[in-house]
């Protein structure tokens, strides 16, 4: 069995693989997940959160952009996060129409706790590697940055 596209042909081989990888990233994706230290905050807000603090101080049409979704989606989240005290917004340096937001300090460091736990996590899971598991992903990293890519 195969697909063609018109421009691609993959094997079956090529589709099982994309089967066991889909799976396997997906169930990873979900068990990363089940270990955030705040457990109040939905993924969009998160995910928004997080972007933001990546980024710097930006108008919330920005991290609408950044994050893929409809500036009136990305305004209640950013109700939510202000409400809860994650995220602060100013008048625009020179656009008086617009705003900034930026995360706040506690933000911040919910987020570092956050990222922490995921990873010592996933740390911890990878110890009970052998050394040939532990290369092959080390390999495999890059490859999967770059499925990743836009």
């Amino acid at each position: 069995m195969s697909y063609d596209d018109g421009m691609t042909t993959l094997s079956a081989a090529d589709l099982e693989l994309a089967h066991g990888v889909r799976m396997a990233v997906t169930r990873l994706a979900r068990r990363l997940r089940n270990q955030r230290a705040d457990l109040s905050l939905t993924p969009s807000q998160l995910s928004a959160l997080a972007a933001l603090d990546k980024h710097g101080p930006i108008t919330p049409g920005q991290l609408a952009d950044h994050e893929k979704v409809q500036p009136p989606s990305m305004t209640r989240v950013l109700g939510v996060l202000e409400e809860k005290g994650l995220v602060v917004s100013t008048p625009h340096p020179t656009d008086r129409r617009q705003k900034v937001v930026e995360v706040t300090s506690a933000a911040h460091a919910m987020l570092v706790a956050d990222r922490r736990a995921r990873e010592e996590w996933l740390a911890s899971r990878m110890a009970e590697l052998t050394s040939a598991e532990v290369a092959a992903l080390r390999a495999a990293t890059p490859v999967l940055e770059k499925l990743i890519a836009p």
